[in-house]
């Protein structure tokens, strides 16, 4: 399952990329193709955020489970903490953070992508004054 999470991240992305792909080629005006980079940039940037957000959240995670063993162990003299739980913790937040950076490469390809675009004025046709 853990393989097909990743594979199912990167086919949503992928497709993301190709469907920004196509539409901007499909377009011919500059001002309209333009207005649908910057969109899309706004959209990645919107969604890169997010991803840079998850590592915070998964360090923070991290640090109040430290926090939880450390009163169970004032709590319990023992302090049994089960091996396995700590493990699938760390495998969540290392699945997660491989999540995120699937997502930061896709979203960097898009805005290399649509500055690419913005920045050229190729394939629209100039106007002919007669």
């Amino acid at each position: 399952m853990r393989f097909l999470s990743f594979v199912y991240r990167f086919i949503t992305n992928f497709a993301f990329l190709a469907a920004v792909y196509v539409s901007l080629n499909y377009i011919d005006k500059y001002n309209n193709r333009a207005i649908l980079a910057i969109l899309v940039l706004i959209y990645a940037g919107m969604r890169a955020a997010s991803a840079l957000h998850s590592f915070y959240f998964f360090q923070r995670i991290e640090r109040l489970e430290v926090e939880a063993r450390r009163v169970i162990a004032l709590l319990t003299e023992g302090g049994a903490q089960s091996p396995l739980k700590k493990q699938t913790v760390a495998m969540l937040r290392r699945d997660g953070e491989i999540k995120s950076y699937i997502d930061l490469f896709f979203l960097a390809a898009v805005v290399l992508l649509c500055v690419a675009k913005i920045v050229t004025d190729q394939g629209s046709t100039p106007e002919r004054q007669p």
